[in-house]
């Protein structure tokens, strides 16, 4: 069953990805089961990707997550019906089922999975440079903390993960655009609430 083009429109980036995977899918429902190679390879990279950026505040290594979610996927593919949604609302909603899973082996609450995106000290810094850096972190984790809980996560998504507005918009389940705006009022909200914290520290 084909996308229909404004469906795949609306998804910006994202709907040549689509396009391609549901014509490797009528591939794979014709018995071509090199298919399934293509489809997995389109989006192993993006799989991979959300699994680390997931997996960053665990402090272990993702690749056996993301290899549990690259065989959960190739099950769960032939029974993949196109809903409107784009195919990465797919592999990201399995891949944050194994991510779960992770957690819960290790005993870790999931309701917050990614450490603060500006915590990485740098090494390289002497005593002073590291004081003032860890000055920094202290107060944009605060101001970060201000923000609604979903533009946090979009923020952490485009900004730490590196994902595109239409990868962030399938993973929280929204649209390119919303993600956009989303993102751009966390932003002037922070530099709003930055240019406050400056004039009381002034």
């Amino acid at each position: 069953m084909a996308a229909p083009a404004t469906a795949r429109r609306e998804f910006d980036d994202d709907g040549r990805l689509d396009a391609a995977v549901l014509g490797h899918l009528e591939r794979l429902r014709a018995g071509d089961r090199a298919a399934m190679a293509d489809i997995l390879a389109l989006v192993r990279p993006h799989l991979i990707r959300y699994v680390r950026y997931r997996m960053s505040s665990l402090g272990t290594a993702y690749e056996d997550v993301a290899q549990e979610a690259c065989l959960a996927l190739v099950k769960a593919v032939p029974t993949y019906r196109w809903d409107g949604k784009p195919f990465l609302a797919f592999v990201y909603g399995i891949a944050g089922h194994k991510v779960a899973d992770a957690f819960r082996a290790r005993g870790r609450d999931r309701a917050d999975l990614v450490a603060d995106p500006l915590e990485t000290a740098d090494t390289e810094a002497g005593p002073e440079q590291s004081a003032l850096d860890a000055e920094l972190r202290a107060l944009a984790g605060s101001l970060i903390a201000t923000l609604p809980a979903a533009q946090r996560e979009i923020l952490r998504l485009r900004v730490m993960a590196g994902m595109s507005a239409g990868e962030t918009a399938a993973a929280v389940g929204s649209t390119p655009g919303a993600v956009r705006v989303a993102q751009h009022r966390a932003l002037t909200a922070l530099r709003r609430r930055l240019l406050a914290a400056r004039a009381d520290h002034a």
